[in-house]
């Protein structure tokens, strides 16, 4: 069963324009992690956050990107990151709208 990943954390930028532009390889990489169906990238450049909505297909795929990716945060000097895994409701979420989300 799929499952919703939610990874946040403070960051001083870049944002908006110049955020794309510094973390495109990195976004292309993502697409090759095991498991991971789609990402959305967020920021917040009036709080200082940033981070991402992820779609794994299991709660293990999920897990493994999370540990990889905290410690990658971790290396580049980040901290205060903040995660939680997320079951979800496909016949709730379908009737909102969300697509592509496999049983």
């Amino acid at each position: 069963m799929a499952v919703i990943l939610q990874v946040d954390f403070p960051s001083q930028g870049p944002f908006q324009d110049e955020m794309t532009l510094a973390f495109k390889t990195l976004a292309e990489s993502i697409n090759q992690e095991t498991g991971m169906l789609w990402k959305i990238w967020t920021e917040n450049s009036e709080t200082k956050e940033v981070g991402g909505i992820y779609l794994f297909d299991t709660q293990e795929n999920a897990q493994k990107y999370l540990n990889m990716h905290t410690a990658r945060l971790e290396g580049f000097g980040l901290s205060s990151i903040r995660s939680k895994i997320f079951d979800i409701n496909n016949p709730l979420s379908i009737l909102n709208h969300a697509i592509f989300l496999p049983e």
